[in-house]
């Protein structure tokens, strides 16, 4: 209740000084101990500036006059620091309520509008954009100038998650212009003009954004996603010569590399050129296996085959993607195992061990194990993230508060050793102090009761309190002269009591004569001894805390610290119920995903199996018509030579029965040779 309080306390001071939600404005420290929350919270380590900027506001609470501690000129601000500090680690619950206590109070409406502006961001970073819709229906009259721009994004971020579109379009364009979120102001103006129906302005937004220059790696991978979600939306519209063009600007290496390069090879097989679209992936099929798009294009580079008649290929490759997924699968069905085993949890505990701020980005560093084999996927999903990074804490939480309980043994050892310097040498000093304690009091009560004749010399006058010891001493033998001769009357002449009575008035006259210079004179002497006094006075309290501090070193000790040991073996049994449910929560979402992977992988098996078949019964009907076909070439060779051979017996025929028929004609007898001899 006292923190619920103190929260609301801070909250009501940080808006009358209209700060910023940021810890860049701080003034010049004055405040070690204030410097020391802001060092820790610019390293990101918000657990470490909250525990310790909350002791400091406790302690300075608890003080007598808080205005004399340096904390006093840094505590706007640094009430104001907890709220965020809090915030960024996600402790919405408490900076929520203290934020609407603030709405319901009777500050102005400018403070109010802010207030109301941090509750809906709160509610809407929790994925609750109903309430933070009604929250910012509360604002009324202007904003913060520094907060205008902010609202105005929120408001239509809330709105495009409520279904309201067009009143999302025209906050939006109200502040396209703006530099702080000028690639993101695109983006949703084009998503918002989508789902409102005015599909052409969408796309003209969403290429503008396409095209946005920028080295921000946010803006960069943002413009990814919309050049990805504008080729998405030309392949719905059935127009892949224009989502052709948004899948070639997106980056190779960036995070939305994998799923273009899988759409452009769609594209291509859209358009017919299937040679084309091995291109991108062959690309995609050499990247990290355990990638979603990578195990599609295993099955997309096979068919590509099959559609240019490379049978033989297409067998080859849907086998191997057989293998590859049947390794998947088995590794998948390993890695369920060793989720459920809790292996998983001991790799990120063992990763976050090392306390680095960005541990979460680093897991993807993890040492490949059956358990860490595919974290990236996992890591895609948001809840996924926000339950580890919850755990992380929770881990964190859980060591702090082992370091803390072995501190308080620290603690109770080096009581005892004060106590053992001190217990021998306490009744000594102890001793010596009642001595000189009892003459100062002595002094202090002389001093006091000249201080009360001195007033009362003022307003009665009495010469005689101011008679030096020389008078006094003459006073007194007077009066012994006079009170002997008082009984010896004998002795008493005229003579005598003249010259008696003529001291006593020369005495008076002195006494008299001198009292103001007298007095003075000792006012100035008491304000000398006050000097004195004062200068005791330090000195006895300053023993006075020196010997409260040695005893209050090692006493009164032993039941804090037990009830501290209490709380926190109570708190660690806690943490760790809160834990062991959180453990369980990762490794269900680990192990649905898990499942969700192997389930696919083994429909691709099955859609792999099928093809793998097809491909070889093409290949063997493809081969047996080319042995078909020869045959029947071979056939018809042969058929045509018989033919031919048949027709050229046939005209030999013809030529032979044409001889027999032409009449035969007288020849003469030939000429007998001459002989020499």
């Amino acid at each position: 209740m006292l923190r619920f309080i103190q929260s609301i306390l801070f909250l009501l001071i940080a808006f009358n000084a209209m700060a910023e939600n940021t810890i860049n404005k701080s003034p010049e420290l004055k405040d070690i101990f204030y410097g020391e929350s802001l060092f820790y919270a610019f390293q990101n380590k918000h657990f470490d500036a909250i525990s310790k900027l909350d002791a400091e506001l406790g302690q300075f609470y608890a003080l007598d006059n808080p205005a004399l501690d340096p904390f006093n000129q840094h505590i706007n601000h640094a009430e104001f620091s907890v709220g965020s500090f809090e915030l960024a680690y996600r402790m919405h619950q408490r900076a929520g309520r203290a934020i609407k206590a603030i709405m319901e109070s009777s500050l102005n409406q400018e403070i109010r509008n802010e207030a109301a502006y941090r509750l809906a961001q709160i509610y809407y970073r929790k994925n609750q954009p109903g309430n933070a819709l009604d929250i910012l229906e509360k604002i009324q009259g202007e904003m913060a100038e520094d907060l205008r721009v902010d609202e105005i994004y929120l408001r239509a971020q809330v709105y495009i998650s409520t279904g309201k579109f067009a009143e999302a379009v025209t906050l939006l364009k109200s502040i396209e212009n703006e530099d702080k979120y000028k690639g993101y102001i695109l983006y949703n103006l084009g998503i918002a003009y989508i789902q409102n129906g005015e599909e052409k302005k969408g796309i003209v937004a969403l290429g503008e954004m396409g095209k946005i220059s920028s080295d921000e790696r946010g803006i960069l991978a943002l413009k990814d996603k919309a050049n990805l979600t504008l080729a998405n939306r030309m392949l719905e519209n059935g127009s892949p010569d224009q989502a052709k063009q948004y899948f070639s600007r997106i980056r190779l290496n960036g995070p939305f590399a994998d799923r273009a390069l899988l759409g452009l090879g769609w594209v291509n097989v859209s358009l017919g050129q299937f040679k084309k679209a091995l291109v991108p992936w062959r690309i995609l099929h050499k990247r990290e296996i355990t990638n979603e798009s990578v195990q599609e294009s295993m099955l997309a580079v096979p068919y590509s085959y099959s559609q240019l008649h490379y049978y033989g290929q297409a067998a080859l490759s849907y086998g191997e993607a057989m293998d590859n997924f049947g390794s998947e699968v088995d590794r998948l069905q390993v890695s369920i195992k060793s989720v459920r085993e809790g292996k998983f949890l001991n790799a990120i505990l063992d990763k976050q061990g090392e306390r680095d701020e960005n541990w979460l980005h680093n897991l993807r560093d993890l040492q490949e194990t059956p358990e860490t084999r595919y974290i990236l996927s996992l890591m895609a999903s948001n809840d996924f993230q926000q339950s580890l990074q919850n755990y992380h804490d929770l881990a964190e939480l859980r060591m702090r508060l082992s370091y803390w309980l072995a501190t308080l043994d620290v603690y109770v050892e080096l009581i005892e050793i004060r106590r053992k310097y001190y217990e021998p040498l306490l009744p000594v000093v102890e001793k010596q102090f009642k001595k000189l304690d009892a003459r100062i009091r002595l002094r202090l009560s002389q001093r006091d009761r000249l201080d009360q004749r001195l007033k009362s010399l003022v307003i009665s006058r009495r010469p005689d309190y101011l008679a030096t010891a020389e008078e006094r001493g003459i006073q007194d033998k007077l009066a012994g002269i006079e009170l002997y001769l008082s009984s010896n009357p004998q002795h008493y002449s005229d003579e005598v009591r003249q010259r008696i009575a003529r001291l006593k008035g020369v005495l008076h006259w002195n006494i008299n004569g001198a009292y103001h210079e007298r007095l003075t004179h000792a006012y100035k002497q008491m304000k000398t001894l006050d000097v004195y006094i004062n200068t005791l006075n330090k000195a006895y309290k300053s023993f006075i805390r020196t010997r409260q501090a040695a005893t209050q070193s090692y006493e009164g000790y032993d039941i804090p610290i037990r009830q501290l040991k209490t709380k926190i073996q109570a708190t660690q049994v806690k943490v760790d119920g809160i834990m062991a449910r959180q453990g369980r929560l990762i490794e269900a979402l680990a192990v649905n995903e898990l499942e969700r992977r192997r389930n696919l992988l083994e429909e691709y098996q099955i859609k792999a199996r099928f093809a793998l078949a097809e491909s070889y019964d093409r290949a063997t009907k493809k081969q047996q018509k080319a042995q078909e076909d020869k045959f029947l070439q071979s056939k018809a060779l042969k058929e045509s030579a018989e033919k031919n051979k048949q027709d050229l017996n046939v005209k030999d025929t013809q030529q032979e029965q044409l001889l027999q028929e032409q009449p035969v004609e007288a020849q003469p007898a030939p000429e007998k040779e001459e002989t020499v001899q």
